[in-house]
């Protein structure tokens, strides 16, 4: 029990200070009224007084929480605020990666390539192609068509149109316009192999007859004057975003505002191609030596059985070198008053009391094999063959094109009586001196034969500088082949932007190419300002021996006359280093 004195002094302050926040429920003591009407009870009613603190006493305590209820609440809002921190940050790093992606896709597709998707074709669209094939079928159009063409209309509407593995595809969006075009074209192309030559009219010419006509049933009656305004639709319904649009997009949906945007642009430096290619070359530079450190240390991911622990370190080789040969295969911008170069730069870095000879030891930075990777494109023209006499005149003919024993590549079947292709086969590479072969093959009749059979093959070793017009080689004979056998080729390799001059020199250093002899050079721009000579050998991508350019003259001296090749030499000179080299043309 609580004494009356006591009561009344603790309970009286709160009384008075907070007349408006406490009240007591009706409870039979009798002060059933609120706080404020109970101040004016007489301090000699000590009974009362004692029976109202006591009830205000026990209604007051069950309010107020215990201290184990405000520490789990003050726990929960806090791990409430430590999660909603950490989803912030982790979507503010998303946001980051997005912005370098945006601002320098080095390894996206061209927005060309992207812009030329096929139309799918639609459950809509295949019942419409279905009732014009039947049309055409029941003799319903004014197409004018053979008996032959008929009946691979009628294979086709039968075996493809009809199917429902297409009808599945076209549900699930897998099919184009150019799919249907494709199959149908292969299709013919094998019946129109096996008609008869008739005179005056090449199989060529009804394969594209046929394909016209297939065309015209396919769009059916439609006006081609409504086709562009179609196109221009489909066109319109492909945009490609601005990266501004998608800056902005990305924004929604992470939740990042304009000027969070802003400070993360200017920091990461956005606006600066060459800072976000420097930045990339050294993420990947890490990358490959972190695989060069797992190939030497043996510390491979537990998947990797001890049989493909070769084969992982250099698929993951080969992966950076392609990330690296897109990265240089981007052209060169031009500088600008926010390059990390600038004059202006330069003077800020003055004033701030950084000398000048540290700029300069920034600016040299000691370049790396994967610095210098190129990216190269060729094409390889199968043209005609020359001395098949020896084969019957319907005898199909073909040749494969590969590029340093990589994906191999087909041409169409001929007979040998007129083998005469018109067949480009696109390929990439990272060497500088490719290797290319080209086969000839016969098709086998033999009901065991599980091979077609070679007659000949010819090896090309092209470089950038090598003459694009198509030329005649004579193919190294298989065993058995009678007589000789000529093909008429071209193979164009295209000169990557970041690759300078390149050709055969001599060369002889004091740290680089120690001996006199014959290699194959090519100069790289590295950055604006980064150059590097590099020497290769065949069918490999990395440079044999490289040297970075920096602070080098370059300038015609006189022959040599102690070393033997060259004719016109030249020398690159530094403090404490010098190069001479020398070629066989003035050019």
């Amino acid at each position: 029990m609580l004494e009356p004195s006591s009561s009344e002094e603790e309970s009286e302050p709160e009384v008075v200070e907070n007349p408006e926040v406490l009240s007591i429920p009706d409870g039979g003591s009798g002060y059933g009224g609120s706080l404020g009407s109970r101040r004016d009870v007489s301090p000699g009613s000590d009974n009362s007084l004692a029976a109202g603190s006591s009830s205000r006493s026990n209604s007051i305590r069950p309010s107020s929480p215990s201290p184990s209820i405000v520490s789990e609440k003050e726990k929960e809002d806090l791990e409430k605020l430590r999660e909603e921190e950490e989803e912030r940050k982790r979507r503010l790093q998303l946001y980051v990666f997005v912005l370098r992606c945006i601002a320098y896709p080095f390894n996206a597709k061209q927005p060309t390539d992207m812009a030329r998707r096929q139309a799918k074709v639609t459950k809509q669209q295949l019942q419409t192609i279905k009732e014009r094939f039947s049309s055409f079928i029941n003799g319903d159009t004014q197409i004018v068509a053979d008996e032959a063409f008929c009946n691979a209309v009628q294979s086709y509407y039968e075996v493809f149109l009809k199917s429902d593995r297409v009808t599945r595809m076209v549900a699930s969006g897998g099919c184009s316009s150019h799919d249907f075009r494709e199959v149908f074209k292969n299709n013919i192309e094998k019946r129109v192999r096996s008609l008869p030559e008739i005179d005056g009219l090449s199989k060529e010419t009804v394969l594209s007859s046929w394909m016209a006509k297939f065309d015209a049933i396919y769009r059916g009656e439609e006006d081609p004057r409504k086709q562009p305004t179609r196109m221009a639709a489909a066109a319109a319904s492909e945009l490609i975003l601005s990266k501004e649009q998608l800056y902005e997009m990305f924004q929604q949906i992470l939740g990042v505002k304009k000027f969070e945007h802003q400070l993360l642009y200017n920091a990461c430096q956005l606006d600066n191609s060459d800072e976000q290619a420097a930045h990339i070359r050294r993420e990947l530079d890490g990358r490959l030596q972190a695989a060069e450190r797992m190939a030497r240390n043996r510390q491979f991911p537990r998947f990797v059985v001890k049989e493909m622990e070769t084969m992982y370190v250099e698929e993951l080789r080969s992966s950076i070198n392609l990330l690296m040969a897109n990265l240089e295969s981007m052209p060169v911008s031009r500088g600008n008053q926010d390059s990390k170069y600038s004059l202006q730069r330069l003077k800020r870095a003055q004033n701030s009391a950084i000398s000048m000879l540290e700029v300069a030891d920034d600016t040299e930075s000691a370049l790396s094999k994967s610095d210098v990777v190129l990216s190269f494109t060729l094409e390889v023209v199968v043209m005609e063959v020359r001395g098949l006499k020896f084969l019957a005149p319907n005898k199909i003919v073909y040749c494969t094109m590969e590029v340093d024993g990589g994906e191999k590549l087909q041409t169409d079947q001929a007979e040998a009586s007129k083998p005469m292709w018109d067949t480009q086969g696109d390929f990439t590479t990272t060497h500088p001196l490719p290797v290319v072969k080209v086969k000839l093959y016969t098709e086998s009749t033999g009901m065991l034969s599980l091979e077609d059979k070679e007659l000949g093959r010819v090896v090309c070793k092209p470089t950038a500088t090598s003459p694009k017009h198509p030329e005649w080689h004579t193919m190294n004979p298989a065993k058995g082949v009678p007589n000789e056998i000529k093909v008429k080729m071209a193979v164009r390799m295209d000169k990557p932007q970041n690759m300078k001059h390149c050709g055969y020199l001599y060369a002889l250093g004091k740290t680089v190419w120690k001996k006199w002899k014959k290699r194959y050079f090519v100069l790289v721009q590295v950055s604006q300002y980064t150059f590097a000579m590099c020497s290769y050998r065949e069918k490999r991508a990395d440079p044999s021996e490289m040297m970075q350019l920096d602070g080098y003259t370059v300038d015609y001296t006189e022959p040599v006359h102690d070393l033997e090749g060259g004719r016109h030499f030249f020398n690159a000179v530094r403090e404490g280093d010098s190069v001479l080299f020398a070629s066989e043309e003035e050019s």
